[in-house]
């Protein structure tokens, strides 16, 4: 891949994505796939103005080996180290840039039952300091190729060529052409206009159906607005979480969900593909589900704590979305959910609660915003999905026919 795209590509996470403050530290966290963009992009961070740049690398074979070998104490034990490190992040704010390279299927085999003790123990220590930063800080969560990724997503092909195919894949879906930044800026006015049409149909349900037995009801919290694209800090800083992105979303009533949904495409969670499954609400609360690959590990997510139960977000967006339209199936939830519509489990986000930043973490919940130490988004999207906005006046507006955007 030439440097100079790779380079165009660095900037654009480091300007529109972080948009990295004067004097603001990041911390990137990324696999040992790309050390070459990573230095590229820290040098763009640090055009950008950044402070520090504190680099974080993680290797999937090292997180098999720490469940194998540590106990459930060991794992559940958040250090005094970790502690000052989250600590640190309460207080000055860093930026957080996350480069996703990792394989599919890296941590099969792994004893997931194991993990998840663990990761439920750490949890209530951990969430406090989480909660802090919620709208404080900007983030980021970016692509580059891996080995095993690419040759998962192009299995004919040699390893070169795989991961030559997937920096093209992940470049083109992120507008990476001739001007980066104007083609974000454009792609961020038009989510823009369409969360803003949304917002005004004052939607009470969305209603969704399609012909493989989706057929699912769920209600909208008043005080809720559709968002997309570029969002806010409390201070005022914009960022792009998402590099690509094509959805414009909303965090959905606790409890407001009747009804089935399939899946449309495979989860990637934990390091493993879950597929052909489907989830069925009532009083908004999953009550029963199957998958017919991975079943356990499915039924282990659902059951992380009691809000994954419920919906977190429904996030609209076209099948002919660009992404969709390259055929591939990425098998990484950052570009396959951006390809259709989709759902996700856990927790909600509370800057879809219209002037969140006047308003603290508790209240947005009360509104109705879903938490959970889990977020998974599984995609739902098909060619003939169709939702009905059903609104506060009586109304019912088509917004999505045959998969896409009715207006």
């Amino acid at each position: 891949m030439q440097k100079t795209r790779l380079r165009k590509y660095a900037r654009l996470i480091a300007r529109m994505g972080c948009n990295v403050q004067k004097g603001q530290d990041v911390l990137l966290y990324a696999d040992l796939d790309q050390p070459e963009f990573v230095v590229m992009v820290t040098d763009e961070l640090y055009k950008a103005g950044a402070r520090k740049v504190f680099v974080d690398f993680s290797y999937q074979p090292l997180e098999k080996y720490h469940v194998r070998h540590r106990s459930v104490k060991a794992m559940s034990t958040v250090e005094s180290f970790e502690k000052a490190k989250m600590e640190y992040m309460t207080q000055n704010f860093p930026c957080r840039l996350f480069l996703e390279s990792s394989d599919p299927d890296g941590l099969k085999g792994m004893n997931m039952a194991k993990m998840v003790k663990g990761q439920q123990a750490r949890y209530p220590i951990i969430k406090p300091y989480r909660d802090k930063i919620e709208g404080k800080h900007q983030w980021c969560i970016a692509a580059v190729p891996g080995a095993a990724w690419a040759k998962k997503v192009f299995p004919g092909e040699s390893k070169g060529r795989a991961m030559e195919k997937l920096w093209e894949a992940i470049l083109s879906t992120s507008r990476v052409d001739d001007d980066p930044i104007a083609a974000w800026q454009a792609h961020n006015k038009d989510l823009k206009a369409r969360c803003e049409y949304l917002n005004s149909l004052g939607i009470e349900t969305l209603e969704y159906k399609a012909s493989n037995g989706t057929d699912l009801r769920v209600g909208m919290i008043p005080e809720a607005i559709f968002c997309g694209g570029a969002e806010t800090t409390q201070s005022g800083a914009d960022f792009n979480p998402n590099i690509p992105s094509e959805e414009c979303f909303i965090s959905p009533m606790k409890g407001k969900a009747e009804g089935i949904v399939y899946s449309s495409k495979p989860l990637s969670y934990q390091g493993q593909l879950i597929d052909n499954f489907w989830f069925k609400f009532e009083g908004g609360k999953v009550v029963d589900a199957h998958a017919e690959v991975n079943d356990d590990l499915l039924q282990k997510m659902l059951n992380m704590d009691e809000g994954a139960r419920y919906l977190g977000e429904c996030a609209l967006v076209p099948f002919d979305s660009p992404i969709n339209r390259t055929g591939l199936l990425f098998y990484n939830t950052l570009f396959d959910e951006n390809a259709c519509c989709h759902l996700a489990l856990g927790m909600g986000f509370p800057d879809t609660i219209r002037d969140h930043h006047s308003k603290t973490l508790e209240e947005c919940r009360a509104l109705g915003v879903n938490d959970s130490m889990i977020h998974e988004d599984f995609m739902i999207g098909t060619e003939d999905l169709s939702i009905v906005a059903h609104c506060r006046d009586g109304k019912q507006v088509q917004i999505f026919q045959n998969g896409t955007w009715a207006f």
